[in-house]
This record gives structure tokens, sequence and C-alpha cells, in this order.
């Protein structure tokens, strides 16, 4: 989140001053990374025409401006070519963690392209008095709140993160049926057949008919698909009588899917890692079958589906242990999420902003945010509207409805 953080920073700045594209240079390799031998006391940006006497530059907090000369007393003024701000390799690294806490050799040179540009302007805009209007004081007051939020987010997943191993093999042993793998085959029999071409010319045909004999046509059309679909049901429950005899999977596969008139090559039958996750939640009692035995066949929008277990095994700890730690993460990010949002509530005049919206899943605070998850970066492209970090992550799409069957994740 924190690396995002400094992107956003970069990517609305360069954003700013971007000028018209122009040809894109060739390509060049990399040169070596020396950086770890430059060290810590050296100066790695030195900024020219900013003097010491200026406070407060975007670079004060730990970035000490040395004057060039010798120290003058206080009534003395120095020309802007005469003083200049250093930056220190330490210094630039303080400031660069700050931001993201692995920062890339191309991030670091993007900010060292900018800092001093901060420097020089921030300084210039004391100078005008800037920081001393409402407008500048406000926008501070919103990025701190902005920033906190950000903050408190990072930390309540780091807090959360924290689960001993102890916690894990518990629910590790809570939850054995979760982690429990069967190796399956599947056999899949479409519902519908595939419409004949020449069907399909009959439909061109029909259209010249008249209303009467058009409807005529449906009635005869819909009783023959229901008839189709009857047979489709039937050949499902035969095929499953014949693999429960211990018929090959492979063999009843092939007649499947010419019944139905499909031209594809059926999918693979055996599924050898299938979890209770990997099946939806209709298909899940092939779980509670034993090594052998043939399920009934179920029934769905996609089809007939015919699973036999040839065996169940459970999926060891130590390959589990990451998958665990996020649910457990997960779990614990939520319920300090809604305790936090649960600790005030809000109350708007109606009056001026109109009735009130309807609450965003993620909440007031946006959310729990998923272990590794980084925070989206801001859709405006002007620096002077700082990204927010209230928006709600993107959802993962809706699943579709059950397709013919493909390898199941394990």
């Amino acid at each position: 989140m924190r690396k995002s953080w400094l992107m956003c920073v970069l990517l609305g700045t360069l954003a700013w001053g971007q000028a018209a594209p122009g040809t894109p240079p060739p390509p060049q390799s990399a040169p070596a990374d020396t950086s770890a031998a430059v060290p810590p006391t050296a100066a790695v940006i030195t900024v020219v025409g900013v003097c010491s006497a200026q406070p407060g530059t975007a670079a004060a907090k730990g970035m000490a401006a040395k004057p060039a000369t010798a120290p003058k007393s206080s009534s003395a003024k120095s020309p802007a070519a005469d003083c200049k701000t250093v930056v220190t390799k330490a210094e630039f690294e303080k400031l660069a963690s700050h931001l993201a806490p692995n920062v890339t050799p191309q991030m670091r040179k993007q900010l060292a392209g900018l800092l001093p540009q901060w420097i020089a302007m921030s300084n210039e805009a004391k100078k005008k008095g800037l920081d001393k209007t409402p407008q500048f004081e406000d926008r501070v007051k919103v990025l701190k709140m902005q920033i906190l939020t950000r903050e408190l987010q990072q930390n309540i997943q780091d807090e959360a993160a924290k689960i001993p191993p102890q916690e894990i093999e518990k629910y590790y042993q809570e939850h054995a049926d979760t982690y429990e793998q069967l190796n399956v085959d599947r056999l899949f029999v479409p519902r519908t057949k595939q419409a004949e071409p020449e069907a399909k010319l009959e439909d061109e045909k029909n259209e010249k008919l008249s209303e009467e004999a058009q409807k005529a046509k449906q009635a005869e059309q819909k009783t023959k698909a229901d008839e189709a679909e009857q047979a489709m049901t039937q050949l499902a429950e035969s095929l499953r009588a014949r693999a429960a005899a211990g018929e090959d999977f492979v063999k009843l596969q092939k007649e499947a899917f010419a019944a139905a008139g499909m031209k594809i090559e059926p999918s693979t039958v055996n599924l050898p890692s299938l979890r209770r996750t990997g099946l939806p939640p209709a298909q899940a009692a092939v779980f509670d079958l034993k090594a052998g035995e043939v399920s009934q066949v179920i029934n769905d929008a996609g089809g007939h589906f015919i699973y036999k277990v040839n065996s169940k095994s459970a999926i060891p700890l130590d390959q589990v242990t990451t998958e665990i730690h996020s649910k457990l993460q997960n779990d614990r990010m939520k319920e300090m999420t809604d305790k936090l949002n649960s600790s005030f509530k809000v109350e708007t005049n109606e009056a001026y902003f109109g009735p009130p919206a309807l609450s965003s899943p993620g909440g007031v605070i946006g959310g729990p945010m998923r272990p590794g998850q980084r925070a989206p970066p801001p859709r405006n492209q002007n620096p002077r509207n700082a990204p927010s970090p209230m928006a709600p992550a993107s959802q993962p799409p809706t699943p579709p409805p059950a397709q013919p069957p493909a390898a199941q994740p394990n």
C-alpha cells in the first residue's frame, strides 16, 4: 500500500508536467546498480540556489540545507548562487522508505528527478506566503486525514497478520473437510441437443408463414425441444447406471457428446485434485461419497453431472499454511474494520445534501484490504487533487453460470 502511495505521488506529478509525447528513445540495457557503494554521508542531490535561510522545504525533515561558504552573520544576506541544499544518501533513503518500503532503482531515480523541483518550488511558495492562506491550511488538513487513513489501514493489515502457528494449526484441524481433496472422474451430459443446420433453415421459412401458422409451428418446436431435453435426461440416468457398473468414463463421455450433437472433443474426465471449493454448492455432496462410489445424476442449468470418487486424501498442513493465514488475516481485518465503523455514526443535513446515498459494501473506512492488496491509483490527473484512500477496492467479477466441464482449480 505504501509503495502505491509513492507511485501516486510520482505519477501524479509527472502527469502534471508531462509534455507532448515525442518519438520514444530506443531501449537501452539497464546500467549496473552501484548505489550500495555510495557512503551514507555522501551527497546524492544538490540544489544550488536554495538557501538554508528558507526553512520548511519539501526536504526539511531530516534534510539539512548546507551553505556553500563559511557561516555569515545573521544580518548578512547571501546571494542565491552562494548557497545550496544538500541531500545525503541517508537522508534520501529515509524519505524514500517512508513513502514506499521497497523502492526500486527506477522509482528512486524518479523521486530524485522530482525532489529538487519540490525543494525549490516549495521555498518559492513560502516566500510568496502561499503556506499562510486558508486554502493551503484546508488542503493540508484533508491530506493529513487521507494519509492517516492509509496508515490506519496499513496498521490494521499488519496487526491482523500476526497469527501464531498454533492458531493456524487449530483452524486446520477444525476445518479438516475444507482441506480434503478427491481424485474423481466426472461425466457431463448436456441438457439439450445442438441445433441442426436444417432446423435453422426451417426457422427462416417460418418467418414467411401466417401468424397462426407461426404459433402452431412454435408450439411444435417447443414440444420437440422438451422431448429432446427429456431424452438427454434419460440418457444421463442410463449413463450413470453404466458408470456405476464399471464402464469407462472416457467412453461414456464421448457417447454423451455424440448424442447431444456436439462436434468438439470431450474434455478430460479425470480431476486428480478436486477440492470442495472447486465445486458449485449444489455439487458439494460429492465429498460425502466413499472411494469407489458413483454419485446420482446432479442436475443444474448447465447440464447433468455424474461423479465417481477414485480416492480421498487430506492436504498436508504445510501446503495450506499460507492459505489459512490469509483466511484468518482477512477475518481479523474485517472484524477490526467493522468495529471501527460501528464506533461512530454519521448524521447529515438532508435539506443541504439531499437524501443519504446507499452505503458502499466496503463500509466507511473502505473495508478491509486483502493481504498484499495495493491501494488503487487516483483517477484524477491533476496533482493538486490528492488521491483518495477511501476508494473501495475493485470487486471480483460475478462467476458465470455453469458451463460444460473444464479442469477445476485445486
